[in-house]
């Protein structure tokens, strides 16, 4: 008979990512018990990139910086729920990160609909977005703030176009993904009913944003990869969904004319903006009816447990 020990000790050596946090559930409480970790690892890289400032050229550290503090600002709160998984995975169940419950559909037809469900979302969203720039920045004070919000960001991306694609369009939807779908969605479905958990965890990938502009759009397409996890359970797809957006963001701002560019309304005339308004809305329903279709096999979404082995 295999000592209790060697089952834990089987689990926690697994260096897989999704395994090894997949014991830890967290509530709302832990929600925000990862909100702090993550704020303390920005604090550490911001430490860091302080110290390397020092040391290497400032040219050098304005392309580079982030690509070092970005991960880092993530890192508390994987370890901590590394080890939060470690002390319940012998008591409690666990439920896996990443799961594949398409329905009828292939892997390639799916991966397909979340594309096009994607850009469908930034159509759909653009003037809604455009709308709310409108009427922040509009307010005394809110557009001296977003200029300081659009230089910070620059700063943080503007160096050559592998590093800003490789931090906004890898980095960002391997780690945020993590974070506010494998984790605190995950772990909100197992505790509350789906519609308050999928608001609740697209609040907070907004609230991680800080600033108005970004975290609307962020809420908006947050709710959209919480219902697409919660049908699916696949963190994969909404990693597709982050890299898509990100990184159509990305490639469009290496063209000079759309540099400067916020919003499609104001490049595009009245009437194509409008038909392809409606053309994103039609397709976004369209594709949410496709995954409507997939049956949900528990209370919480198909989500699976994670069975033990002893292989």
């Amino acid at each position: 008979m295999i000592p209790i020990m060697q089952f834990r000790a089987r689990k926690v050596n697994n260096y897989d990512l999704y395994a090894n946090h997949a014991w830890y559930v967290p509530g709302v409480s832990g929600m925000f018990g990862l909100l702090a970790w993550l704020l303390i690892g920005t604090l550490l890289g911001g430490i860091l990139v302080a110290i390397f400032s020092r040391m290497i050229p400032p040219s050098v550290m304005q392309n580079y910086s982030m690509l070092v503090a970005y991960p880092l600002s993530f890192l508390p709160a994987m370890v901590y729920a590394a080890q939060k998984s470690q002390k319940n995975s012998l008591f409690e169940t666990g439920y896996k990160l990443n799961s594949s419950h398409f329905g009828p559909f292939k892997t390639w037809q799916i991966v397909v609909i979340t594309v096009v469900l994607t850009y469908a979302t930034m159509a759909s969203a653009d003037y809604v977005n455009y709308l709310n720039f409108k009427l922040t920045t509009s307010t005394p004070g809110m557009k001296e703030f977003y200029d300081s919000v659009v230089e910070m960001l620059g700063n943080m991306t503007g160096g050559p176009f592998w590093s800003s694609f490789l931090l906004t369009a890898i980095f960002a939807p391997i780690f945020e993904e993590w974070l506010c779908r494998g984790m605190v969605l995950r772990g909100l479905l197992t505790k509350m009913k789906p519609t308050w958990a999928i608001v609740l965890s697209a609040l907070f990938f907004a609230v991680i944003h800080m600033n108005p502009w970004q975290a609307l759009n962020a809420f908006v397409i947050g709710v959209i990869m919480g219902y697409v996890y919660y049908k699916t359970g696949s963190l994969i797809l909404t990693m597709i969904i982050h890299f898509v957006n990100n990184g159509t963001a990305v490639v469009l701002s290496q063209f000079s004319s759309l540099k400067e560019v916020d919003f499609w309304i104001d490049i595009m005339p009245v009437g194509a903006y409008i038909v392809v308004s409606v053309v994103g809305v039609l397709a976004l329903v369209a594709c949410l009816m496709a995954f409507r279709r997939i049956p949900l096999e528990h209370e919480h979404g198909n989500i699976d447990t994670v069975t033990l082995s002893i292989d």
